[in-house]
């Protein structure tokens, strides 16, 4: 794979033009030695009565337009396939397929093995010509045919019509599975046979699912998005691959991205410390003053839930707009570091605090709305996530969280600003996070209607490798102290109740009776949290303090 290769496709693609495979994708420095201690970067991870580890150098093995299909390369002795790896041609290949062996101990305790050849294998899809004499260039995907009481947990491709052997793959027993679904389509073969990503069902600090890194192949339309096959499980609840302190702060130093703020940027970030020291105020419902907020904010009401007893709010004096514009040389980044896919990943949210949320600015064809009201709120609350490898301390993936939701997007597809720092951009007055500079709309693209999210480079931004703060990991026990602010469950800013929505009522009155109703069931379709004037929850309150990121 170092370098371009070329394949053809089979007869029934007779004519087309050679496949350009993709590039095996590599951060854009080596990776450091981390720090010792546990099974962190030691490349195998034990999950129970397996040990597994991650392959990321493939072998083709099959391409056609649009996507190719690999089989791991240097499987170390002892560990057997459990499948083969799928990916689009249009972007760098970078991806993974985990092996695995049994681990001696429960080899003599376990009364059936964890592993066994499939025995047989039946025919999923071919472009092989039924009428052709040469089939040697075709493709074919194989399901691996089972013992009872065991699961198949990938699929096998073959190039040339011959059944695969039964030693290329191992089945794996059931009960070390969990259920898969199918999130993000990779090819449609000849419009027959849809391959897809999978990813597991349980996920999140609580999720025991492994993804494995095989495809899934669906050749009948379902109404159901879980996948026909499992993926692995973690029955290992030590958790031994996570890293130790030293090894989350050299995960961090090493990648931890540079944020970027708009140069038209007015409401900037500062540390949550900042904010209360700066005359934040803590209310609570029926009484009229509210009372100034301690440093570590000690005095915030800790645990319950968002009852709407209490709330925080701008100081009450004439500090109240120095406070709302925040102070970037007080900023720093909240690290809250989690398990992801039962251990075998890290997952390092990085929340961003802003002491205020700007109004939104809407798009209505060529023409452009600042808006008074629509959007703003006191106290903001932004994160993105790092997912990083606990096979090697490999940086995956990044989320980027935007308002309601967010997207996964794969190391390859970002943008580094020093070594293997990537960026984060951070949109105008909203602040939600974005891989790359431009506009993005909240709304209909294609229309090109709905709220803007401007983003930029400017001189306003926080080196999270250097600006933050580790305030969660629940894996290791006591040794991070959760600061006194996390356990304030209820809002960070007040509720005030206006019909914002008539600003948007108002710029829609002047457009052309045709495009008017379009317009307006887009804004209708928008999170009703755009309409109203109301602080967040802390991050502790968050789906994904403990959950998977929305997608």
């Amino acid at each position: 794979m170092g370098g371009w290769s070329w394949l053809c496709c089979g007869r029934s693609n007779a004519g087309s033009a050679a496949v350009r495979l993709p590039e095996p994708f590599h951060l854009p420095a080596p990776l450091p030695q981390w720090p010792q201690g546990g099974d962190f970067a030691k490349g195998t991870i034990c999950i129970g009565e397996l040990d597994v580890v991650n392959i990321t150098k493939f072998r083709s093995i099959w391409s056609c337009p649009g996507a190719s299909f690999y089989e791991p390369e240097g499987v170390p002795d002892g560990f057997h396939c459990l499948g083969h790896y799928a990916q689009q041609n249009d972007c760098p290949l970078q991806g993974f397929l985990l092996v695995a062996r049994e681990v001696a101990s429960h080899l003599l305790t376990s009364s059936k093995p964890a592993l066994e050849k499939p025995l047989d294998y039946s025919l999923v899809w071919t472009n092989a010509g039924l009428n052709e004499d040469d089939n040697s260039e075709c493709g074919c995907v194989w399901l691996p045919s089972p013992p009872n009481g065991y699961k198949a947990l990938g699929y096998v491709v073959t190039k040339g019509p011959k059944k695969p052997s039964l030693e290329a793959v191992r089945c794996v027993r059931d009960d070390l599975t969990d259920t898969c679904k199918n999130f993000r389509s990779i090819v449609n073969l000849e419009n027959v046979c849809q391959i897809w990503k999978t990813r597991p069902c349980h996920r999140g600090v609580r999720g025991h699912g492994i993804p494995v890194g095989t495809f899934a192949c669906e050749t009948e339309s379902t109404e159901s998005e879980e996948s026909i096959l499992p993926c692995l499980k973690n029955l290992d609840s030590n958790l031994k691959a996570m890293p130790n302190l030293e090894q989350i702060n050299a995960l961090i130093k090493h990648y931890g991205p540079t944020v970027f703020f708009h140069p038209q940027e007015t409401y900037l970030p500062s540390s949550v410390s900042w904010f209360f020291e700066n005359g934040a105020t803590l209310h609570k419902k029926d009484i009229k003053m509210g009372d100034v907020i301690l440093p570590g904010g000690s005095n915030l009401p800790a645990g319950g839930t968002n009852d709407g007893e209490y709330w925080i709010d701008l100081p009450d004096d004439d500090r109240n707009e120095y406070v709302k514009v925040g102070n970037l040389k007080s900023a720093e980044l909240y690290a809250h570091v989690k398990p992801a896919h039962g251990g075998t990943f890290t997952d390092i949210a990085m929340w961003v605090f802003c002491p205020f949320n700007g109004p939104a600015t809407i798009k209505v064809g060529f023409a452009s709305f600042a808006l008074q009201k629509v959007g703003r709120h006191i106290g903001d609350w932004e994160h993105f996530t790092l997912r990083v490898s606990n096979f090697s301390g490999e940086l995956s993936s990044i989320y980027f969280s935007q308002h309601s939701g967010g997207e996964w997007v794969d190391a390859c597809n970002l943008e580094f600003v020093s070594g293997n720092k990537a960026i984060v951009y951070s949109s105008r007055n909203g602040h939600a996070s974005y891989p790359h500079p431009g506009c993005y709309l909240m709304g209909s693209e294609k229309l090109g209607v709905g709220v803007r999210n401007d983003v930029a480079r400017s001189d306003f931004s926080v080196d999270s490798s250097t600006q933050y703060k580790i305030i969660s990991a629940g894996h290791l026990g006591g040794a991070v102290v959760e600061p006194c602010w996390l356990q304030y469950m209820r809002e960070w800013g007040p509720k005030i109740t206006y019909n914002s929505r008539s600003e948007i009522d108002t710029v829609l009155s002047f457009l052309p009776f045709f495009l008017r109703f379009t317009a307006e069931a887009i804004f209708n379709s928008l999170p009703e949290e755009l309409y109203e004037e109301e602080g967040p929850t802390g991050p502790k309150e968050k789906n994904n303090w403990e959950g998977d990121e929305r997608g």
